[in-house]
């Protein structure tokens, strides 16, 4: 491990701690080993360690202060618009509540980012959107990846709305949409996205039509969000 890069070994090591942290691995409030302890344990230099505290007190998700050393902080700290937390809470408890709260802030962003992008898509991104789709249409077939082709598609319209800070948000929307479609589909009994309605999607931006745009994203994501809330009840 150690002839690994200092950066690699840093990167890794925070990956290590974070997932543990979010595993519960180090409750809430207690300590975590010393920065001497840690090295020890996941055989790194001192420094690697030293970065990877940083990087995860950058995350929201640990404190570390002289004479109090390294503490786990509360969930409702973490950021969440951190995808390496946001990844690590999906790959350990993705709990409905969770997802439930994901496609709500989907609902707030994405119709008005499809209307954006009715308003001042460029050609190129138009064709962006309809690669994605025709990628959508292709997995139906069996000859593309579903989820990434999905994916592609939402992201393509953020991009696509020109606003700078919807366009920040694509990593953060793609790593959620791993785990929410997948559910979504699942719960639905289907491989992949209703082609047809995303079409329609498209259609509405294309023509430059905003508010029909916006609705047609909104019906789409009003549908996962009713999928979801069926299953806490």
């Amino acid at each position: 491990m150690k002839s690994q890069p200092r950066q690699n070994l840093t990167q890794q090591l925070t990956h290590d701690l974070g997932f543990a942290i979010v595993r519960g691995v180090y409750p809430v409030s207690e300590g975590l080993p010393s920065e001497a302890d840690l090295c020890i344990k996941y055989d790194v230099s001192r420094s690697a360690t030293r970065e990877a505290v940083k990087m995860l007190s950058a995350k929201g998700l640990i404190s570390s202060r002289p004479k109090q050393g390294i503490r786990v902080l509360p969930e409702s700290s973490w950021n969440m618009f951190d995808t390496d937390v946001l990844r690590w809470i999906l790959s350990s408890k993705p709990s409905l509540s969770l997802l439930k709260e994901f496609t709500q802030v989907r609902v707030a962003l994405e119709p008005q980012a499809a209307a954006l992008a009715a308003l001042n898509a460029t050609a190129e991104q138009l064709a962006e959107i309809d690669n994605a789709l025709a990628r959508m249409a292709e997995a139906d077939e069996g000859l593309d990846d579903p989820l990434e082709a999905d994916i592609a598609f939402h992201t393509s319209i953020l991009v696509a709305s020109n606003n700078r800070f919807f366009v920040q948000l694509t990593e953060f929307i793609s790593t959620a949409l791993r785990v929410s479609i997948r559910y979504t589909n699942h719960i639905k009994g289907v491989p992949g996205a209703d082609v047809a309605k995303h079409a329609d999607i498209l259609e509405t931006i294309k023509s430059r039509d905003p508010e029909r745009a916006k609705k047609a994203v909104e019906t789409i994501l009003e549908e996962a969000l009713q999928l979801i809330e069926s299953k806490l009840v």
